[in-house]
């Protein structure tokens, strides 16, 4: 038999598909995403659920003129493999592949690209006044998911919709929402109500009539008493509150369903929601059963469903270091937005459940909260990827640093993270942060450090940053009671040759997980004859300027290290304090560059960008040839 799916070429094949293969397509397309995924990994379970209401969008809309702007991205392989990706598939997250989310540069039919959640109605409101202004006709759907509805981003879009627009559509993929037997039948036989035609004509006949006899208190009366009646069964009001027609809910696996809604919304003259529930995993039961842990996956066995082991890493000793802490402090609580589990606190939840505040997907959210809670005594810690505490940057700054509140920042994923690529990336943290006035910024080698400087962190009577990454950590036991760290106090961990003449030494200062990196990079080196000594900076802010005023008279040049853009970065503290003591020592900084960097495993990408030890190697040796060694 054929392959349905080897024929789908674009959108076009999908509308003109008979309506009886839809289904059958379905299948073969999350057999398609099972089997990719196995491979390459990425984020299964919540693009398992969508791929009825993909074939449906694509079935009534035709992209790329009408914009279909979906959230986050996280859902979009059924719909790569629909519009002309099919063939790449398999690059999927891979380096120069496909990559795991929307990206413009890769489809016009990707209208918006997106990585964080929270996006997509602000940018489809945008499209909807655009096509307003020039007189267009193209449909604007927004595809969000539950979680992203409670961002502060999409309140602020909705708020702004109906002053705005009279034309936009709001798809509420709600893979999350459970309604309860005694009142789940109702509420779904009332969903399809409001989805039919039928329902909707009567509608609009009845508005119409009380229009044309102005007949204001019989139109007053209708509408309470719809909105009293969807209210009791389906809860809608904020969409009603805030001028959104609201339909559903509706099966989101039921294509008749999703059609017929669809259908609706295009003739709809206001904007609507449509609330779809989808369930996670659909179609793959390891999945279906675990949707939280087939979220985001690496490779694995798809006949059996079987992950790889879990290798512990920074998040798990985190979560363990700040669980043995808050048995001795009963002022230390958790704040994380929607990623428990990534930042490893499942610990910490087990132990202190009434001590573990989720806000969802709310950064700014989170960060303003803690400071209220430190405000009122407590010593709140905000775990947080780093490339998601960009969007709290000017929360950090004006509620935390301003007042001096002590609110410890755990930056989890800070540096480059592989296959997910540009937007998740956590390589901006440093450049964003380090100007904040009395903010201590560290960066620790291995677990052990880690649990010293949050041990540090919590006592400090001003806010503090620890940043750690997502590869695996060196496994280094944590002690039971780990020793705090003095502020601004870097360690000498390899000593240059004691035979080489004074300023003849190169002093490679390393951030935290680039430090191996920089030992290996010594031995090179010292295989060249030249003597390298190498230094575990700690702390980013404040910098040791007692060891580095001791070393600059007698180096020959300096080198930094770090896992972030060089752009503002460690490196550039290194020389801006130099510069500021008056020593005019030659520094070569290693990170990565101001560009985008791509997708890929993190040591193809240290690979690609020369950050690695013979690169790194070479690169001194080079420099050592232009700056000979300096009298002292």
């Amino acid at each position: 038999m054929s392959s349905l799916l080897e024929e789908i070429r674009g959108p076009e094949d999908v509308r003109s598909l008979p309506r009886e293969l839809l289904e059958p397509l379905a299948e073969e397309i999350r057999a398609r995403m099972v089997a990719t995924v196995s491979r390459t990994g990425g984020h299964l379970a919540s693009n398992l659920g969508v791929v009825e209401l993909t074939l449906a969008l694509l079935r009534s809309f035709a992209p790329p003129a009408d914009k279909i702007v979906w959230d986050v991205g996280h859902q979009t392989y059924a719909w790569k493999l629909l519009t002309g990706r099919r063939a790449r598939f398999d690059t999927l997250r891979q380096p120069d592949g496909l990559s795991g989310f929307l990206k413009r540069a890769e489809s016009p039919c990707d209208a918006f690209g997106a990585g964080h959640a929270g996006t997509a109605i602000s940018a489809a409101l945008g499209m909807a006044t655009a096509r307003d202004a020039r007189g267009g006709a193209e449909h604007v759907v927004a595809v969000v998911g539950d979680a992203a509805l409670g961002n502060g981003l999409s309140l602020e879009a909705l708020n702004n919709v109906t002053a705005a627009t009279r034309r936009l559509i709001l798809i509420l993929n709600d893979n999350e929402m459970s309604i309860s037997g005694s009142v789940g039948a109702l509420s779904r036989h009332f969903g399809r109500l409001l989805a039919s035609h039928h329902y909707n004509r009567w509608k609009s006949r009845i508005e119409r009539t009380a229009l044309r006899l102005h007949m204001s208190p019989l139109r007053r009366a209708y509408h309470r008493t719809e909105a009293a009646i969807k209210s009791l069964f389906v809860q809608n009001v904020l969409f009603e509150n805030l001028g959104l027609r609201y339909v559903g809910p509706i099966d989101g696996h039921d294509l008749n369903a999703l059609l017929d809604a669809l259908a609706i919304a295009k003739d709809y003259d206001r904007p609507i929601v449509l609330h779809v529930a989808t369930i996670k995993g659909r179609g793959y039961a390891p999945a279906e059963r675990a949707p939280q842990r087939w979220h985001g996956v690496g490779s694995f066995d798809a006949a059996t469903g079987e992950l790889p082991p879990h290798r512990d890493g920074y998040s798990e000793a985190f979560g363990a270091a700040l669980t043995a802490l808050a048995r001795h402090d009963e002022r230390i609580v958790a704040i994380t937005a929607a990623m428990r589990v990534g930042t490893g606190l499942d610990a910490f939840a087990q132990a202190f459940p009434k001590r573990l505040y989720d806000v969802g997907i709310c950064e700014s959210h989170a960060v303003v909260f803690a400071a209220g809670q430190a405000a009122a005594g407590l010593r709140p810690v905000v775990a947080l990827y780093s490339t998601f505490m960009q969007r709290a940057v000017d929360s950090v700054l004006h509620d935390v640093c301003l007042q001096g509140l002590p609110v410890v920042f755990c930056l989890d994923r800070a540096g480059v993270v592989g296959a997910d690529g540009p937007t998740h990336h956590g390589l901006h943290d440093l450049p964003l942060l380090r100007s904040f006035p009395g903010l201590t910024i560290m960066q620790p080698r291995d677990e052990a450090m880690l649990a010293r400087m949050l041990v540090s962190a919590l006592r400090y009577e001003g806010p503090s940053v620890i940043r750690y990454p997502r590869d695996p950590s060196p496994g280094v036991p944590i002690p039971d009671q780990p020793e705090p760290l003095s502020p601004g106090t870097a360690e000498v961990v390899l000593q240059p040759d004691p035979s080489v003449p004074a300023g003849g030494t190169v002093w490679l200062w390393a951030l935290g997980d680039m430090l191996p990196l920089a030992l290996s990079a010594a031995e090179h080196l010292r295989a060249r004859g030249i003597s390298l000594g190498v230094v575990d900076a700690r702390f980013v802010k404040p910098l040791d300027l007692s060891l580095l005023r001791m070393q600059a008279p007698v180096a020959r040049c300096f080198a930094t290290l770090e896992n972030g853009v060089m752009a503002g970065g460690f490196g550039s503290a290194i020389q801006e304090a130099l510069a500021a003591e008056g020593f005019a020592v030659p520094v070569r900084v290693f990170g990565w560059p101001d560009a985008i960097v791509g997708q890929g495993t993190t040591d193809s990408l240290r690979l690609a960008h020369g950050l690695t030890a013979r690169s790194i190697a070479e690169a001194i040796a080079s420099a050592c040839a232009a700056w000979p060694a300096r009298r002292p």
